[in-house]
């Protein structure tokens, strides 16, 4: 069997409800340590940050099990949810993005986060690089993987990224995924469990969180 994306709306039309949305929000850290702190978004419109509510409803859903963890932010775009994971007490996070604005809009926003948390020896790495042939050679194992793809381009990206979770690795082989994709489609891969999902407009983002099935 191979990963599926089904989508009832078009994804272009989608992406472009959610870019007119866009115009305009601010975007902040929600909670813990650095909450309130003001996140830098590149102007060209590219980038599609998840919003504050989604982030918080997000977190909130996964609870203190953030605290000590290494996390991956795969299509990082500012960072939200890696930086929101350190607020949150992360261990580390890397983070990865393909897009030099967004790249320096993150590492601006990482700064900032540090700065808010008075740490200068958080383990983070920002790597500007295509998500799907990216290789950590610093973390040798992940616990939990933020995954935020570009909307207009999943129908592609779905499947490979799903190998590319696949191959990751975690303690003990668990490891969970919260991918953000449009309300109205219905993303699945074999060897992945769909735990729960959050958000439900389906003219909104939302977030579906996976575990990857010990059986497979």
């Amino acid at each position: 069997m191979r990963a599926s994306f089904h989508c009832v709306q078009s994804l272009r039309s989608f992406h472009e409800i959610v870019g007119s949305i866009w115009k305009g929000i601010s975007v902040r850290i929600t909670g813990e340590a650095a909450r309130g702190i003001p996140l830098k978004v590149p102007n060209r419109g590219r980038i599609r940050p998840a919003t504050d509510r989604l982030r918080e409803s997000v977190f909130s859903s996964l609870g203190p099990s953030v605290e000590g963890k290494r996390i991956l932010d795969l299509f990082a775009g500012t960072g939200a949810y890696g930086l929101e994971a350190l607020s949150r007490g992360a261990e580390s996070v890397a983070f990865v993005e393909k897009d030099r604005a967004a790249v320096a809009c993150l590492k601006a926003n990482l700064a900032a986060v540090a700065k808010s948390l008075n740490r200068t020896d958080l383990r983070t790495v920002v790597a500007q690089a295509d998500v799907l042939s990216w290789r950590s050679s610093v973390v040798r194992e992940f616990d939990l993987v933020f995954a935020d793809p570009p909307f207009s381009k999943l129908d592609s990206i779905i499947e490979p990224l799903f190998r590319f979770l696949s191959l990751l690795p975690a303690p003990g082989g668990d490891l969970r995924v919260v991918l953000e994709v449009p309300g109205q489609s219905e993303p699945a891969s074999p060897g992945w469990l769909l735990e729960r999902r959050i958000g439900k407009g389906r003219d909104q983002p939302t977030c579906c969180l996976f575990r990857r099935d010990a059986e497979n």
